[in-house]
């Protein structure tokens, strides 16, 4: 009889639970819609099982993005024309404004093929982050639709919108927010919510706490980054890259990197005049210009182009120091970098230029062009330095010593010797650090049979998240000091369905390299698209914050504590984001204890 009863009552259980079985993903439709909360390296498909928090849990200093993200699950039903609400966020002390709060909707892109080592199998993967308001005016943007007039029918809108947001039952939604924390905001705990509306009266919300700790982060980052140029857009867009219009939208992809605290480049339309002699016309309006431009932008770095005269590779027409096409252009270049400098010095921003000289010499004759560039560098501008993206160990012993003209050595990340680093920087130079397709240990790596087959944090989309962010503190490990990329924008056709980056030189796929924006145009702006990936960089470089704020209160050996819990070398990192928030937390707990 017992037996029985039991058995009643567990098939009354099971009957007050609806189960929905979706693509072989079984959905808990006890409630018509569902929010989970998740960190901002966690990342759900469409049709996965969410397993997140009945709150969202951020903490944050002065001066820094924290983000989170919500899943909307739908029930038994179809979820139709969902809203988002986002209260403000108050506390004993202040508030932090729904101004400060920016929400995207994730939109899945496809991956019909796997990156070479992929992390991750095909699929459908969050990555562009819609804006639920237009970035540029803050008007709704309108989706896509077709509209009659008196001239025919027509396609008004934008291809991709953040709005509607329609969840078939069993599914979901995710929807990214960043929390600014504005510098003199009060330290404590804030408390708000997020709510999601349904039609048919249907919502649901989730508590959000942000926890501010008792410091800053500076303005200007302390860990230096190269992403790039922003020369695709005039394709994306049809524009000449002359225009004005082309010269708004590039600012705003430049300013939106600087808010995700990466050094942006610096447009051509602001730099001085080069004459054909290699002399500078300073323009006063350009100057200016320039100057608003470094303020707002926080800028550390100062990337000196490269002279027209001579080339920058072995392989190509132009002259050369070594086979000299036109006589005059050691001379031109000469004066090119020596007027490049002064110009930066009597502006006080020499300390931080540098020449990005030559791109991943792998040969002997590259070799001697670094050394003949090298030397007309050198007479030029003594004190400007000099970046070449190569490792800091030779290919062969008997290829030349390029060490005279490097300044900066920029090893790919599995190319990364520790040795021979610290070699570098003991006798004054830096080590940056870049990623480029899928490159593991070459086989003159001077420790190769112990690298063989490992594998860094490779950057793409079907890589676990956390690899956009694991690379600041393993750089922080080797003592790297910068980042490099060769772009943010590696577009073709369109990148939000079809995201093989690379040309048709290449016949394997490599998933989002080189693209951590996606173009505004068809988002229904004149601007850039940012992403998750870009979104979890920018949370590596704040991290790098944590580092350089305890290290100058003297806590080099604790930093080291820490860094190596979660990375021991670029092969040995944790994948699990809870563990890296929970060093995190440490990192904060320390610097508040130390005080101001």
């Amino acid at each position: 009889m017992k037996k029985l009863e039991k058995f009643a009552v567990l098939i009354s259980i099971l009957m007050s639970i609806t189960i929905i079985e979706t693509n072989d993903c079984l959905i808990a439709a006890e409630q018509p819609i569902q929010l989970q909360a998740l960190n901002s390296m966690q990342r759900v498909q469409p049709y996965s099982a969410v397993k997140g928090k009945n709150i969202a849990e951020i903490k944050a200093a002065g001066n820094e993005y924290e983000a989170f993200q919500v899943a909307i699950i739908a029930g038994a039903d179809n979820l139709e024309n969902v809203r988002i609400k986002m209260s403000d966020l108050r506390g004993k002390n202040g508030r932090i404004g729904k101004d400060n709060i920016f929400l995207y909707r994730e939109e899945y892109v496809p991956i019909r093929h796997s990156s070479p080592r992929a992390g991750c199998p095909p699929g459908l993967y969050p990555d562009p982050l819609l804006p639920l308001k237009n970035p540029v005016t803050g008007d709704p943007i309108q989706a896509l639709r077709l509209e009659r007039g008196q001239d025919g029918s027509h396609y008004v809108g934008a291809k991709y919108s953040a709005y509607p947001i329609d969840i078939f039952a069993g599914q979901n939604k995710v929807i990214w927010a960043d929390v600014y924390v504005p510098k003199n905001t009060p330290a404590g705990i804030y408390n708000g919510k997020f709510k999601a509306v349904a039609d048919g009266n249907i919502s649901a919300e989730i508590p959000v706490k942000l926890t501010v700790w008792n410091f800053t982060l500076p303005d200007t980052a302390t860990h230096r980054t190269h992403l790039g140029n922003f020369s695709r857009i005039a394709q994306a867009w049809g524009i000449d890259s002359g225009s004005e219009k082309y010269r708004q939208i590039e600012l705003r992809f430049c300013k939106e990197l600087a808010r995700h605290r990466v050094n942006p480049p610096i447009p051509r339309s602001l730099l001085p005049e080069v004459n054909d002699d290699g002399s500078l016309t300073i323009i006063p309006e350009r100057h200016e210009k320039l100057k608003r431009y470094i303020e707002e932008t926080h800028l550390l770095d100062f990337e000196v182009p490269r002279a027209k005269f001579m080339t920058s590779t072995s392989n190509s027409p132009l002259a050369t120091p070594a086979n000299q096409t036109d006589p005059l252009a050691i001379e031109k270049t000469k004066r090119y970098y020596r007027e490049f400098y002064d110009y930066l010095k009597k502006n006080g921003w020499e300390k931080r230029a540098y020449l990005y000289m030559l791109d991943e010499p792998n040969s002997v004759k590259d070799y001697k062009q670094v050394i003949n560039l090298g030397q007309v560098v050198r007479q030029a501008a003594p004190e400007l330095k000099c970046l070449v993206v190569e490792q800091t160990y030779k290919h062969k012993s008997y290829w030349p010593n390029i060490d005279p003209y490097v300044d900066i050595w920029c090893p790919l990340f599995s190319f990364i010797d520790r040795k021979t680093i610290q070699q570098k920087i003991e006798s004054g130079d830096q080590v940056w650090s870049y990623t480029a397709l899928v490159q593991p240990a070459p086989n003159y790596y001077p420790q190769y049979k112990k690298v063989k087959g490992k594998n860094p944090p490779y950057w793409h989309i079907d890589q676990p998240t956390i690899a956009y962010r694991i690379p600041l503190w393993i750089n922080k490990q080797y003592g790297i000091t910068g980042l490099l990329y060769w772009t943010t924008v590696q577009w073709k056709d369109d990148p939000f369905a079809d995201h093989p980056s690379m040309g048709p030189y290449s016949v394997e796929y490599f998933n989002g390299g080189g693209m951590l924006f996606y173009p505004g145009k068809e988002a229904g702006f004149d601007g850039p698209v940012t992403s998750i990936r870009l979104k979890n960089l920018r949370e590596g470089l704040e991290d790098y914050e944590y580092f350089a704020i305890l290290e100058k209160k003297g806590q080099q050996a604790f930093v080291k504590e820490i860094v190596d819990s979660i990375c021991s070398e670029w092969w040995n990192f944790t994948t699990d984001s809870k563990v890296l928030l929970k060093a995190r937390e440490r990192l904060a707990a320390k610097i508040v204890a130390l005080g101001e």
